[in-house]
C-alpha cells in the first residue's frame, strides 16, 4: 500500500501529542515524530492495511519515543538535569504501623471510565507526571502508558528489577496522592 507525504499530515498533530504526553519537552516530541513519519515513507511497504494509519504510526511512534527517553537515561549531560528521586519514606504517612493503609485509604474511584475520557483528567494526570522525579516518570510511563514489561524496561535503561519496581512504587504514591487532591479534591 502506497503512502504519502499528504496521507500523513493530517496525523502529525495526534502523534505530537502522542509524543509530547510522553516525553513531556516539544523538541523531543517533535524529533520523536519526524522520525516516526521518516521510517513510514522509508519503508512505505511495512503498512499493510491491517490496521489503521493511526494505529500503524503510533507503533512506530512508541519505539521512537523509547529510543529518545533510552538516549536521554544515558547521556550524562542530559541525565544531570534529571533531578533526584525522592525517598520512599514521603509515603510513610499513607500508611499505619502494620504496612496496611491509614486513615487516609484511597477512596473509591467512581465512574473511572467517564474520567479517561475527561480533558480535565489529562490535564491534571500530566501536571501530576510532571512533579515526578523525570527518572520516575519516564520508567512509569514506559510501564503503565507504552504497555513495556519491567524486564523490557530494565534493559533499555540498564537498571536492575529491583530499582524499576522501587521507581514504579514512587510513580504510583506519587500521583495516587496528587490525584487524591487534585481531582478527587481530598485534602490531606
Amino acid at each position: 500500500m502506497a503512502i504519502r507525504i499528504e496521507d500523513l499530515e493530517p496525523l502529525r498533530d495526534y502523534l505530537y501529542r502522542f509524543a509530547l504526553f510522553q516525553l513531556q519537552h516539544s523538541s523531543s516530541a517533535e524529533d520523536a515524530v519526524q522520525e516516526t513519519l521518516l521510517a513510514a515513507l522509508e519503508k512505505p511497504d511495512s503498512f499493510n492495511g491491517q490496521s489503521s494509519l493511526k494505529t500503524w504510526l503510533t507503533g512506530i511512534l512508541k519505539f521512537k519515543i523509547i529510543d529518545t527517553q533510552r538516549r536521554i537515561y544515558r547521556d550524562p549531560l542530559l541525565l544531570s538535569t534529571i533531578e533526584g528521586e525522592e525517598d520512599s519514606s514521603d509515603f510513610d504517612v499513607l500508611f499505619n504501623k502494620t504496612g496496611h493503609w491509614g486513615s487516609d485509604a484511597p477512596r473509591r474511584w467512581e465512574k473511572p471510565e467517564a474520567s479517561l475520557e475527561d480533558k480535565q483528567f489529562w490535564a491534571v494526570y500530566t501536571r501530576c507526571s510532571q512533579l515526578m522525579p523525570k527518572r520516575t516518570a519516564m520508567v512509569f510511563a514506559m510501564r503503565e502508558e507504552l504497555g513495556l514489561e519491567i524486564e523490557h524496561i530494565c534493559q533499555q535503561l540498564e537498571i536492575t528489577a529491583t530499582n524499576c519496581s522501587a521507581m514504579l512504587y514512587r510513580a504510583r504514591m506519587s500521583l495516587r496522592i496528587c490525584l487524591d487532591k487534585n481531582w478527587f479534591g481530598n485534602t490531606p
